[in-house]
């Protein structure tokens, strides 16, 4: 889940803070801005979830932080993925996506991504 993705992104290189589950958007937005954070990935264990994901993007709009990189992955099938992208995602990954893919975007997509 979340935990080997913090991890499995580690160890590609990538500075991760993961500070758990269930938090609330706003708890988020304020974490990722403190941090000047270049990403914000969001698990989809608990199913849908493109309220979490307009939400997170309106509170980082609000706070400034349009530029951080907002993606997702877990518990998702390929039909919600345009909800998801639609709602704010840049990207989703399904359960079974390879870190590396993960990695990958991030690499393209982020100023001071892991190398």
């Amino acid at each position: 889940g979340a935990k080997r993705i913090a991890q499995g992104l580690r160890d590609a290189g990538f500075a991760v803070g993961f500070n758990g589950l269930r938090q609330t958007p706003s708890q988020i937005v304020q974490s990722a801005v403190a941090e000047r954070v270049d990403a914000v990935g969001l698990s989809l264990s608990e199913g849908k979830r493109a309220d979490l994901f307009s939400q997170v993007a309106a509170l980082l709009r609000d706070r400034g932080a349009e530029d951080v990189v907002i993606f997702g992955g877990g518990s998702v099938s390929r039909e919600d993925i345009p909800v998801l992208t639609g709602a704010g995602a840049e990207a989703v990954f399904l359960a079974d996506a390879p870190i590396s893919d993960m990695a990958d975007f991030l690499r393209r997509r982020c100023r001071s991504a892991g190398d």
